[in-house]
C-alpha cells in the first residue's frame, strides 16, 4: 500500500529544497503548483471555463495563452471573482494530482510526496496521510525572501503575512523540518524522517 505524505510550509521556507532532495532519492513528488499551471494551458477544460468567465480580454494576442497579470488584476480587485477563479482552478488543480497520484500507485511507487503550498489552509489534508512542514523562524523567512525575489521588505512582509502563519503550521503537521540551519543539517532530519517513517521510494 503506498504512503502518501502532505508536503508543505511557507513561501521561502525551502519547500523546494526538500522536494529536490527527495526527488534525487527516487521519491515521487506531485507538485500543487506545477499542476495549477498546466490546468490553464490552452485548451484545458478549467482554461476553456476561465475564458468563458472572464473574457477574452485576458488572454495574450499571440499565443492566447492566459496573461496572469490581467487575470490577477482582476481577481486582486474583487473578491468575489478571486472565488469564482479558485471555484475554476482548485478542483481541476485536485483532479490532477489525484490522477498523478494514481498513476504513480499503478507503476509501483510506495511513497508519493504532495507538495502543495496550501495544504492546510484549502483543508487538503484528506488528499494526505501524514503531513510534514518545512519550517524557518520569521527572519530567516524575511531574508530568503527579499534575496530570493528582490523585493523591499515591506513587500516581502505582506508577502508572508498573506499566508497562514509558519509557526501555526507546525502545531498542525505530524513532522517538522527545521530549515534554518545548513543545508547538511537539513539534509539530516530529512534522512532521519524517512528512516522513522520507513518510507521507501
Amino acid at each position: 500500500m503506498a504512503r502518501i505524505i502532505g508536503l508543505t510550509g511557507g513561501i521561502a521556507s525551502g519547500k523546494s529544497t526538500i522536494s529536490t532532495m527527495l526527488h534525487e532519492k527516487g521519491y515521487t513528488i506531485i507538485d500543487a503548483d506545477l499542476a495549477a499551471r498546466m490546468v490553464v494551458e490552452v485548451g484545458q477544460p478549467a482554461y476553456l471555463a476561465i475564458v468563458e468567465e472572464f473574457g477574452e480580454d485576458i488572454l495574450h494576442e499571440n499565443d492566447s495563452t492566459i496573461n496572469r497579470e490581467k487575470l490577477g488584476g482582476i481577481i486582486f480587485n474583487s473578491e468575489e471573482k478571486r472565488k469564482v477563479l479558485n471555484s475554476i482552478v482548485h478542483p481541476a488543480v485536485r483532479s490532477m494530482m489525484l490522477q498523478h497520484k494514481d498513476e504513480a500507485i499503478a507503476s509501483g511507487k510506495n511513497t508519493i510526496f504532495m507538495d502543495v503550498p496550501l495544504l492546510f489552509e484549502s483543508d487538503l489534508t484528506w488528499m494526505v496521510e501524514r503531513t510534514l512542514v518545512i519550517y524557518v523562524n520569521e527572519e530567516t523567512q524575511l531574508s530568503r525572501l527579499i534575496e530570493r525575489n528582490h523585493l523591499n521588505r515591506q513587500d516581502a512582509e505582506a508577502r508572508i503575512a498573506s499566508q497562514f502563519p509558519l509557526k501555526d503550521k507546525v502545531n498542525l503537521a505530524d513532522a517538522v523540518i527545521d530549515n534554518n540551519g545548513t543545508i547538511s543539517e537539513t539534509k539530516e532530519q530529512l534522512e532521519a524522517l524517512l528512516t522513522e517513517w520507513d518510507l521507501q521510494p
